[in-house]
This record gives C-alpha cells, structure tokens and sequence, in this order.
C-alpha cells in the first residue's frame, strides 16, 4: 500500500513538473518565437524587438522621423540576418573578442564622448539599453569588423600610380580648406543588366530627391529607403576631407550648401544621394618632432630566462660606458636582427611608430646619452638618440590620406557587393508574421 501511494505520488510529481516544464516552455515561446532561419543560427522576436526599440530611441533623440513601423522592423530583421551571416563566420574561423579588450573598446568610446564608464552606461539606460546589451552589440561589431577586413580587405588593391594620379588630381585643388560631415542614400539596381530594372531604381532615387526638397527629412529617408550599410545610421557617413571623399562625390560636394540634396547621381551599383550636414575646418601644415635612434634588444625566450636576459643587457651597457663601440655591438650580441645588422639602426622615428615604454625613454633620453636598460613588451633594450629633428611631415600626412582615401573608396564597394553575395548565398527563411518575406510568398503572391 505504501509502495503504490509512493509510486502515485511520484508520477503526480512527475506530471506536476512536466505541466509547469510544458507552460514555461510555451510561455518562452511566445516570448522568444523565431522571425528567421540564418544559416546554421535563429533569430528570435526578442532580438529584434530589442534592436528595433534602440534605432528608435537613437533617432528620435536626434530628431528624425521614422518610418511605419513594419518597414523599421523589415530593414533591421535584414541587418540582423547579416549580422549572423558574419558572426557565423567569425566563429567558423575561431575568431574571439577577450574581455579585456572589449573593456578598452569601451573604455575608449566613453572617453570619445567625453564620458565616464559610470556616465556611458546612464546614457545608454536612458536610450533603453542596458550596459550588458551595449558589450556584447559592440563585441559583434568588433567580430564583424574583422570577418569584413579579412574577407573584402584581401580584394581591395592600392597601385604607387593610383596614389600618383590622385595626389596630382588634389593638387589641382589646392590644400583641403574643410572638412564635411555628409549623409547619404543609396539605391540599388535589383538588375543591372535589365533596363526597366534600371530605370525603376532611377525614378525611385528621383523620387525620393523631391520628397527631400519639399521638406521631409533626410535621415528619416535614409532610414526608410536606403539600400546602404548606414541606412539605420540615417545615413550618416560621419566627417570627410575632400581628400577623403567618395569618388561619385568628390566632383558636387565642396560646391554643395548645407542640408540641399545632391542631384541624383548614378554609378555601376546604382543611383545615389548625398547631403551635406555641416562644414567645418581646414587642413594645416604638420610639423612633428623626429628622432634618429639605434638600440640594442636582448629578448627573453625558452633559453633565456628574464633574469639572464636583464643581466646581459646591463653588462652591455656596462660595457658602453666603458668605451665599447654602440654599433658593433649590436651586431654581434642584439636579438633584432633587421636593426642589428645595420648596427643598431632604426632611422628617423616618428610619434607612435614604437611601443608606449621604448618612445618613452627615446623622449626622455639626451641626444648622444647611452639610455637604459628600458623593459619594453619585446624585452631589455639599451638606446641611443642620435640626433632629433622637427620635421614638415605634410606631404608624407597627404599621401597617406590619399591611399587610406583610395582603400575607403575601393572597400566600401566592394564591401556591399560582398554582403550582396553571402545574402544571396544563404539560406534565410522567415517566421510567422514575416513569412511573406520568403520569396516562395512572394511568387505565390504574384501568381
């Protein structure tokens, strides 16, 4: 009789339990029920609700207007299913953001905004985001940052007659006199070989120009129409230099006035528009302190303990107080090869072309003065400023703007054909009230 009481109150337990498993299971159904199958990832309503909730918050704090409400949803369930494409990516080969460097990441954007750690994370609470939420998006961001730079960066190359040809163009110009804070639209050719294809994305972009004139703003269209990677952004394409602008509009821009649309402008990938927010600035003439150094490294390794690393480096220096050649030296004993073989030589050193410790000591070091030992990441090094030397670094500054320009150019083109081909080469279908999104609904549709 015990036995079978026992064994009755077992399975009620059991089926008590089982019940309450069923209704938390359908409970967080409702709650977290799949919109979308990307790939070998789901995305859930939680997610979506979520990010659509923080585009708004952002653009109603800086007073855009926002689109019906299905049509937001509609372009960040996209962003989202090519945020997992990459995050897939990222994860198929091995790539990892460690918490301390997603701590500096943040550390560093609440310093940009002039801001504590404690004041970012308010500033986001009022946003509706929490500060858990903001670590891990900015931590995708980062993953796909990266996916993005070894994907599409190995397709972007820069030739010496490309920088040539750019620099004497800018030449003809003159020095940048401001700098231009733009937004953008952009229009996508579903088909470019197919000339109604062509045509409708060209009225559509025409259209869409006149609705600017007459009023509505910008941004709000951008949010709403734009087929670019920013079009949640507003658009936003942050500050250019002339030197730095896109080469579609580097011709209208500096003749633009502030918040007047650009004619409607048309490339291989489709029709474009681009305003002009703010201007602001000029170029100036860069001078920087250089130094002429040589050093000599002793790196610990497997055989070299730190402590005989140390010692070494101090009868080194030992040794060159006491007369020894610096540049002999460091030929026979240095573990720099490059440098050691030219006597310890590095040239003339610029600002933040060495590690924080070593362009520490080379800024407190005596012209002439034998410097050290100094522990940098690489190991003990002692140093030798030769000479120093303030030097017009302008043209140097100018040609590096111009091939970072020309890679901006180049990546951000070939960027959206590459985020084109993986959509295209996925498997996305969608859930529930998105399902008509699947292309088989559309078919049916139109059938």
């Amino acid at each position: 009789m015990k036995a079978t009481l026992r064994h009755g109150l077992t399975l009620l337990l059991t089926m008590a339990m089982l019940a309450v498993s069923v209704s938390a299971h359908a409970e967080r159904q409702v709650l977290d029920r799949v919109v979308a199958i990307v790939d070998d990832d789901v995305i859930l309503q939680t997610e979506l609700d979520a990010r659509v909730n923080t585009i708004v918050g952002r653009l109603s704090a800086q007073g855009t207007g926002l689109p019906p409400r299905q049509l937001l949803e509609e372009r960040v369930l996209e962003q989202l299913i090519s945020e997992s494409l990459q995050l897939q990516m990222a994860d198929q080969m091995g790539m990892r953001i460690s918490d301390n460097e997603l701590n500096e990441t943040l550390a560093n954007i609440a310093r940009s905004n002039g801001l504590s750690l404690e004041q970012f994370e308010e500033q986001l609470a009022e946003e509706g985001v929490t500060y858990q939420q903001a670590r891990e998006q900015i931590r995708n961001e980062m993953l796909s940052g990266r996916v993005q730079q070894r994907r599409v960066g190995n397709r972007v190359r820069i030739t010496d007659r490309e920088v040539e040809n750019y620099l004497q163009a800018q030449a003809g110009r003159g020095p940048d006199a401001e700098e231009y804070r733009l937004a953008y639209i952009f229009i996508q050719v579903d088909d470019p070989g197919n000339e109604d294809s062509v045509e409708q994305a060209r009225a559509k972009a025409e259209n869409l120009r006149q609705q600017i004139i007459d009023g509505r703003d910008f941004r709000e269209v951008a949010v709403a129409e734009s087929d670019a990677g920013n079009a949640l952004e507003g658009g936003d394409m942050g500050w250019r230099t002339e030197s730095q602008l896109p080469s579609l509009v580097a011709p209208v821009v500096p003749n633009m006035e502030v918040g007047v649309p650009s004619e409607v402008l048309e490339n291989n990938s489709g029709f474009h528009l681009v305003t002009v927010m703010d201007k602001r600035g000029g170029e100036q003439l860069t001078v920087i302190q250089q130094h002429r150094v040589r050093h000599i490294l002793i790196r610990p390794s497997q055989a070299v303990t730190e402590t005989q690393a140390e010692n070494r480096i101090r009868d080194i220096y030992q040794q060159l107080q006491d007369g020894a050649n610096f540049a002999a030296l460091a030929r026979e004993l240095s573990d720099d090869p490059v440098s050691g073989s030219d006597g310890g030589n590095l040239g003339w050193v610029s600002p933040g072309q060495m590690v924080p410790a070593f362009e520490q000591a080379m800024m407190e070091a005596d012209v002439g003065e034998i410097y050290g030992p100094v522990r940098s990441q690489f190991g003990w090094h002692i140093l030798q400023v030769e000479e120093r030397r303030q030097q017009d670094v302008t043209a140097e500054n100018r040609e590096s703007q111009a091939r970072q320009a020309i890679y901006q150019r180049k990546f951000e083109t070939e960027l959206q054909n590459w985020l084109r081909e993986i959509r295209d080469e996925a498997f996305v279908e969608f859930k529930g009230d998105y399902a008509d999104l699947n292309p088989a609904s559309e078919e049916n549709n139109a059938s």
